[in-house]
């Protein structure tokens, strides 16, 4: 009976591996594709030059970290008044893949700052607010990892990753609220309409759909490498007990 239990778990998972492998390869095609179309197709930029590509990565990351953050307050939300351990691995999962990207998106601003700036950070409304984003969810995943027990870690959390998601709408608007060095929006309300011409434009976008299919990839990663985890975990608890 116990052997039924514990081999029938991981036979569920089987379609996780399937779309992982699917993301995987769509992901890696379109990446080579956007590769080609950032360094030979794009056109260089008359005012920033070259290091203007970076634009092509720079923006597409910073909006994914703002789609998987808004998941972690999905999944939060719902956990809380569900209990439903589902929601709860969709936000950690979301959460730890949203501070890759936020971290990206700081990396690469400070490449494209330090030659059009000629400094590698200023306290700017944009990368204050950005920074405060990260150490948000950072402290998330520290009070997942650090709290008394799993059930509390996914209270605490959700909680963190509810009030937390305040700070996405300050990062874009921040540009708009107050005096900044930072560039004007090139997506959403505040965008301007002439900031990119038609192949800029296009390339942008499909380096968008690229970035949404490595988002997507790298949730079902993590969410199959957490439920590897749970299944080797019940496994070892079985074994522990018949060991008695």
């Amino acid at each position: 009976m116990a052997n039924t239990q514990i081999m029938g778990r991981p036979g569920s998972l089987g379609r996780l591996p399937t779309l992982k492998t699917a993301l995987a390869v769509i992901t890696g095609v379109m990446m080579l594709v956007d590769l080609y179309f950032i360094f030979m197709v794009a056109p260089t930029d008359s005012v920033l030059g070259h290091v203007q590509r970076v634009f092509y990565f720079h923006v597409p990351i910073a909006i994914m970290s703002f789609l998987a953050f808004f998941v972690v307050f999905i999944g939060s939300l719902m956990y809380l008044i569900k209990r439903t351990p589902k929601w709860d691995a969709i936000a950690h999962a979301s959460a730890e893949v949203g501070v890759v990207f936020v971290t990206l998106a700081l990396l690469t601003g400070i490449i494209w700052a330090r030659p059009i700036w000629n400094t590698w950070w200023t306290w700017e409304p944009r990368l204050t607010t950005t920074m405060i984003l990260w150490l948000i969810y950072v402290a998330y995943l520290m009070v997942r990892s650090y709290a008394p027990s799993q059930s509390k870690g996914a209270i605490y959390a959700a909680v963190v990753g509810i009030i937390g998601f305040i700070d996405v709408p300050i990062v874009y608007y921040s540009v708009v609220w107050w005096r900044s060095i930072h560039p004007s929006p090139v997506v959403g309300p505040f965008a301007q309409s002439d900031a990119l011409d038609g192949t800029m434009a296009l390339i942008l976008l499909y380096s968008f759909i690229t970035f949404l299919f490595f988002f997507a990839y790298m949730v079902v990663e993590r969410m199959e490498l957490r439920n590897t985890e749970e299944a080797l975990g019940r496994i070892r608890f079985t074994l522990r007990r018949r060991g008695r």
